[in-house]
C-alpha cells in the first residue's frame, strides 16, 4: 500500500462519490491529499476519515467555478505539503445537466463549462509550475461516456464533458516535455444511490462502485505504472464504451 508515497495529490470534488473514494484510496497508498470541495461539512468528514486511516489529508474549501479560489487553494496546498504531484479533476455541478438541445438556455450551458473546461483548465494551469516541478506530474481528467454516447437529455453536460476531453489531447502534447501525463476517465458509476433504478446499458449490467470499480483506475494513473499513457480516455464503464464501436 505504498504506490504513491512521497506523492502529493489535489482532488476536487472529493467530498463525496468518486472523488471521496479517490482520495481515501491515494491517501492509503502514502499520497498527502488535499480533499476540495464546495460543502465544509463533506471536507472535514473525508480529512476525518483519512486521519482517522492514519494518513494525510488538508481539507480545502473551494467553489472551481471561482478563479480566485481555484488561486488560493492551489497556493494553499503547495505550501502546506511542498509542491503537488497529482491533479485529479473530478468535481462537477449535478443541478445543471439536464437538456434537451432544443429547450437548452445557454447560461445552463455556461454553468457546466465554468464548472467543467474551464475550471478544469485554471486548476491546471494553476498546479502546472507544481506539476512540471515534480518530474513526473499526473493529471486525471473527468470526462464522460454520456458525451460519447450523446447520451439523450443531457447536452449541457455532454457538451462540457466533450470539451474536457478535448482540453486533455491538447494539454498532453504541450506538456509532455515537462514530464506531465494528461488523461481522462469517462467512468459509469453509482454516485448517488441508485438503489432499484434499472441497470445502465452496459455489457456487465450493473452501476460501478466508486470504491471497488472506479478510484482503483485513477490510482493506476496517478502511478508509476501509467508513466507513459497520455491523452487517453480510459473509460470503467462496465462495457458501455462497446456502443460507441458500431
Amino acid at each position: 500500500m505504498d504506490r504513491l508515497t512521497g506523492k502529493v495529490a489535489l482532488v476536487t470534488g472529493a467530498g463525496r462519490g468518486i472523488g471521496r473514494a479517490t482520495a481515501k484510496l491515494f491517501a492509503a497508498e502514502g499520497a498527502k491529499v488535499a480533499v476540495l470541495s464546495r460543502t465544509p461539512a463533506n471536507v472535514d468528514r473525508v480529512v476525518a476519515d483519512i486521519e482517522a486511516a492514519g494518513g494525510t489529508a488538508l481539507g480545502v474549501v473551494c467553489d472551481i467555478a471561482d478563479a480566485d479560489q481555484i488561486t488560493a487553494a492551489v497556493d494553499r496546498v503547495a505550501a502546506a505539503f511542498g509542491g503537488i504531484d497529482i491533479l485529479v479533476n473530478n468535481a462537477f455541478d449535478p443541478s445543471a445537466v439536464l437538456s434537451s438541445v432544443i429547450d437548452l438556455p445557454v447560461a445552463q450551458l455556461q454553468r457546466n463549462f465554468a464548472m467543467g473546461p474551464i475550471a478544469y483548465l485554471r486548476m491546471m494551469q494553476a498546479c502546472h509550475p507544481h506539476l512540471k516541478a515534480s518530474g513526473a506530474g499526473r493529471i486525471i481528467n473527468f470526462a464522460s461516456m454520456a458525451g460519447v454516447l450523446g447520451m439523450v437529455g443531457y447536452a449541457p453536460y455532454d457538451m462540457a464533458k466533450e470539451a474536457v476531453r478535448a482540453l486533455t489531447r491538447v494539454a498532453a502534447r504541450e506538456w509532455g516535455a515537462d514530464g506531465i501525463t494528461v488523461n481522462n476517465l469517462l467512468p459509469i458509476a453509482d454516485t448517488w444511490g441508485a438503489g432499484d433504478a434499472p441497470p445502465p446499458p452496459n455489457a456487465l449490467a450493473r452501476f460501478g462502485s466508486p470504491e471497488e470499480d472506479i478510484a482503483p483506475v485513477v490510482l493506476f494513473l496517478a502511478s508509476k505504472d501509467a508513466q507513459y499513457l497520455t491523452g487517453y480516455s480510459l473509460t470503467p464503464d462496465g462495457g458501455a464504451i462497446i456502443d460507441s464501436a458500431r
